[in-house]
């Protein structure tokens, strides 16, 4: 008797937390919603207590030229003279001014003022000379970021100022057409140099890349027409990105956020409409990333929206080093193609592992959760076919250990479309607390009585519990060499259940306190 009533009151406590559970709305999250002070952080992994970096009392105001001349010179005149005096700030005024690239150094806060706006050059001679960077994930020599810092330490961009690309110029007519693969691992960084000198070809710059870089904060800022990933920060440790926006709807390849190799991130109320990925988290490419062996890892990332792009947060595709512990909670991802991506590929080498997203709200015009592990042949030839199985080296990626909860979708093709690698399953995936809503979709986009709920392909270990499917005929879940599958307490009163199996590998699949779909235990 005692053992029932311990029993019934776990569940009561069970229920009334997750009533309780709050989602955020559109319009409590993002750079509008940024506060001034910086919460706790909580995650369940360690993360230090970042804060933000203080810099000696000294400032100065640039005095930018007034005849459209370009900017650059008095700028880092200023950043090199306030460093030299042992930090401080740098203050940019309100105006149009035209700058190449701006180098910050140690103990540095560069400051926007409301009103200012730097316009970036698009020629090539104002990034040079060729600088150490990385091009998803391969170092090279080349034009390096337009805001760029190495090597430094106790840094800042700040202010309420916008940075915009320029629409056309030589560095566009002459960026790199080759695959970065096709660079030999075994040159030298220091020889793999693409400065466009003899008319030879470069890499887009980022637009804001420190690498290197201890303790750095990026705040307020607005991003808008960049070359190519917006805010990519390379091997850094202790950085804090907050209040941030980009703008880059139309832009290949023009991803807001892209963390690679770094650890102890802070990413929090910010607004991305992106061309490409939204949030990205990168490791490093292939065999390249996999000798370098940087994992990016100990992130948060909170109270984000995403309005526009292919992922609102990402894992890959660069996966070498590895992605783990990642918390990402309490973001809305409003009309993304694709709402939490993972994807790699068979040389990508690394994964992911301790990836943890919890409090999400998302609209998407495809799947609302999606692993793809196989690429485009186009990309990766032959490797594209999932069968016949490979062999497993160090360069087959892997992702395991997910948890997702506490996730309304207001809209999708499809819940969840795993393609995953045969070789190398999805491993220990938990989902708990999923709502899939279709009575806010829009009847042009989102066809509520498209069949397909689920792919599930190439998984060993994955539980579903409080799955409730709401306004919607979604039904069909397929599983293709699918393995000890666990679903239990599931709400889907108004369709027909149907699941389909494929595959020599599909076995222990259970159904509980899942009305309807019982009939489907292997």
């Amino acid at each position: 008797m005692k053992r029932t009533f311990l029993l019934l009151l776990a569940a009561f406590v069970a229920s009334a937390a997750a009533a309780q559970i709050h989602i955020p709305t559109r319009d409590e999250v993002g750079a509008a919603r940024c506060p001034e002070e910086i919460a706790p952080i909580e995650a369940p992994f360690y993360m230090p207590d970042l804060k933000r970096p203080t810099f000696p009392d000294y400032t100065v105001h640039v005095a930018c030229p007034t005849n459209g001349d370009m900017a650059t010179r008095a700028i880092q005149k200023a950043i090199d003279q306030t460093a030299k005096r042992g930090g401080g700030r740098v203050i940019v005024p309100a105006g149009h001014w035209h700058t190449g690239r701006i180098t910050l150094k140690s103990n540095v806060e560069l400051h926007l003022e409301e009103g200012c706006e730097l316009h970036f050059s698009g020629e090539i001679e104002d990034y040079l000379p060729a600088v150490f960077t990385t091009n998803e994930g391969v170092e090279v020599m080349s034009l390096g970021a337009c805001i760029y810092a190495h090597n430094e330490e106790n840094i800042a961009l700040t202010g309420k100022g916008r940075l915009i690309g320029p629409k056309s110029g030589s560095i566009k007519d002459r960026q790199v057409t080759f695959a970065v693969e096709k660079i030999d691992i075994n040159t030298p960084v220091e020889e793999r140099i693409y400065d466009g000198s003899k008319g030879g070809e470069v890499f887009l710059p980022t637009f804001f890349g420190p690498i290197d870089c201890k303790n750095v904060l990026l705040e307020g800022v607005r991003f808008e027409q960049g070359f190519f990933w917006n805010i990519a920060p390379v091997y850094c440790e202790e950085m804090i990105i907050r209040g941030v926006e980009v703008e880059s709807r139309g832009i290949p390849r023009g991803d807001g956020i892209d963390i690679t190799c770094c650890k102890y991130v802070l990413i929090e109320y910010s607004t991305m409409g992106c061309g490409d990925d939204n949030f990205a988290m990168k490791g490093g490419r292939n065999e390249y990333g996999e000798a370098i062996g940087r994992a990016s890892e100990n992130i948060v990332m909170r109270h984000c929206l995403t309005l526009h792009g292919h992922g609102g947060i990402t894992c890959g595709s660069e996966t070498a080093g590895w992605i783990r512990n990642l918390y990402t909670h309490d973001c809305v991802f409003d009309g993304t193609m694709i709402g939490i991506r993972f994807k790699t590929r068979r040389p990508r080498a690394g994964g992911g592992e301790n990836l943890t997203y919890e409090r999400i709200r998302m609209k998407t015009q495809k799947g609302a959760i999606v692993w793809d592990m196989l690429g485009n042949p186009a990309w990766t030839g032959e490797l594209a076919s999932r069968l016949p199985a490979r062999r497993w080296t160090k360069l087959t990626p892997a992702f395991r250990g997910i948890t997702i909860r506490d996730v309304i979708i207001e809209g999708c093709r499809e819940m969840i479309d795993m393609k995953s690698i045969p070789e190398s399953p999805v491993r220990y995936l938990q989902l708990e607390n999923i709502t899939l809503d279709m009575r806010q979709a829009d009847p042009k986009i989102f066809d509520p009585n498209e069949k397909r709920l689920m792919l599930l392909r190439d998984v060993d270990g994955m539980s579903m519990r409080g799955l409730k499917l709401i306004g919607t005929q979604k039904s069909k879940i397929e599983v293709v060499d699918g393995r000890n599958l666990i679903f239990e307490d599931w709400t889907t009163e108004g369709i027909t259940p149907e699941v389909t199996f494929e595959g020599e590998m599909t076995d222990h699949i259970r159904f509980y306190n899942c009305p309807g779909w019982e009939g489907f235990n292997r």
